[in-house]
């Protein structure tokens, strides 16, 4: 009899998409077939939520998130965290964001981004539920941020996609977030982020796929897809010096305790 399969989570996708619109059947099918338990699709526009509620209700293990992506903060610039705060009692809607910093494209003024972020910093404080950090290219801002928020009251939050230094990191893990890798690992030329890892505290790291993008590995160039979140998984371990059970009972935990409003499926400890 062949081992069980290991249970992994795909904490960050974007089901919504147009390139998953004809094929959310056989996305999800294959996810479940490949041992991903449970999927968060993850917000971009706050104002696109009802799209992503009726993915997450449609499939029992898909939950959603509700923020709005540095890329559209002026055209979302405005809404207050008391708006957020009251979704939350939506059963599906386990998270906030993704909000935060991208220096990278600017396709939304960094004024309005610092003031998205900290909105969104606000809601995961009152509600406790995490917050799912975009940050890119802006490493001291977005450590400046965290920091006087964290010192206004503590919240949980998850750096994303991550891509950042060593220094954002650490400050990450000094204020007890986590920080969550995807298929870039896989890629060449990323020997700083596999070295950085190698070496976090195995209770903060999580895998994801942002897919529709990022692609890990072998299926580089094509649609990336939440069941190909086995495939960092497998380099994750790699790295760490563990099996892939390890990694995956690992993650899976961290994923839990952080999304604590998703219920962990039967049976499981």
């Amino acid at each position: 009899m062949s081992a069980p399969q290991p249970m992994l989570i795909d904490s960050h996708c974007h089901l919504d998409f147009p390139d998953f619109a004809d094929d959310l059947d056989g996305i999800v099918s294959r996810a479940e077939a490949a041992g991903v338990a449970k999927m968060v699709t993850i917000s971009t526009r706050v104002r696109r939520l009802p799209e992503l509620l009726k993915i997450a209700e449609r499939f029992p293990d898909v939950f959603c998130s509700v923020g709005t992506h540095p890329h559209h903060v002026d055209e979302e610039d405005g809404i207050p965290a008391e708006e957020l705060i009251g979704f939350a009692s939506h059963p599906k809607l386990v998270a906030f964001g993704e909000a935060g910093l991208d220096y990278f494209y600017e396709h939304g003024s960094r004024e309005a981004q610092h003031r998205g972020f900290r909105v969104h910093i606000a809601a995961a404080r009152a509600t406790g539920l995490p917050l799912v950090i975009h940050t890119r290219d802006a490493d001291e801002d977005c450590a400046k941020i965290l920091r006087e928020e964290m010192a206004n009251g503590p919240f949980k939050a998850v750096l994303h996609c991550y891509t950042g230094g060593r220094e954002l990191a650490m400050t990450a893990i000094e204020l007890g977030l986590s920080i969550g890798f995807t298929g870039i690992l896989t890629f060449k030329k990323t020997e700083a982020l596999r070295e950085l890892a190698a070496e976090l505290p195995a209770d903060r790291i999580l895998v994801e796929t942002d897919s529709p993008y990022l692609a890990p590995g072998k299926f580089r160039g094509k649609r990336n897809e939440p069941s190909y979140v086995v495939e960092t998984a497998k380099l994750l371990a790699e790295l760490r010096g563990v099996s892939l059970d390890e990694i995956a009972r690992q993650t899976t935990e961290n994923f839990f305790a952080l999304f604590n409003k998703v219920p962990r499926p039967v049976g499981a400890a």
